[in-house]
């Protein structure tokens, strides 16, 4: 076992961990954080996103020890101070850019990362940074629009 700090929506947490424990797993775990969703364990889903130092990481990819004094942002993280949902949920919200919401939490925590790189991306670039993302219910079309919303974008130029 292994002691591993980082600070996980700006609050500092230290845990005891076994060398072969995903981040995921910690954050599910052993923090009870649970809106990081496991989907595949291959890393093909992307429903575990989360920010590590303000990056998009598959959180099934990467050790805990590895993130050790990083700053980690999940889900729980993204509402506002006061508690009010942050402009991207409120755009999949308001957009329904969700059905089953197993995958919400990876395409939100993507959806942050893309607008933080690229505040106003195109239909297709959001498509593109999306490719690692899966949703079984939805066809990406309302998950497309909410982020154009989000963006302070036009929805109606999203392709039917």
């Amino acid at each position: 076992m292994a002691q591993v700090s980082m600070t996980v929506n700006g609050k500092p947490v230290t845990g005891e961990v076994e060398g072969r424990t995903l981040l995921v797993d910690f954050l599910r775990n052993g923090l009870g954080l649970t809106g990081t969703h496991v989907g595949c364990d291959t890393s093909q889903c992307g429903a575990c996103v989360v920010h590590v130092d303000g990056r998009a990481v598959k959180s099934c990819t990467m050790l805990a020890l590895e993130a050790e004094g990083a700053e980690v942002k999940t889900i729980e993280g993204m509402a506002n101070p006061d508690g009010s949902l942050s402009v991207i949920q409120q755009a999949f919200q308001d957009h329904h850019g969700l059905q089953c919401g197993f995958c919400t939490p990876g395409m939100v925590m993507s959806a942050a990362a893309l607008l933080a790189e690229n505040p106003k991306p195109t239909e297709a670039e959001i498509r593109h940074y999306l490719d690692g993302n899966l949703c079984r219910c939805t066809g990406y079309h309302n998950i497309v629009k909410a982020i154009l919303a989000a963006s302070g974008q036009d929805v109606s130029i999203a392709a039917e």
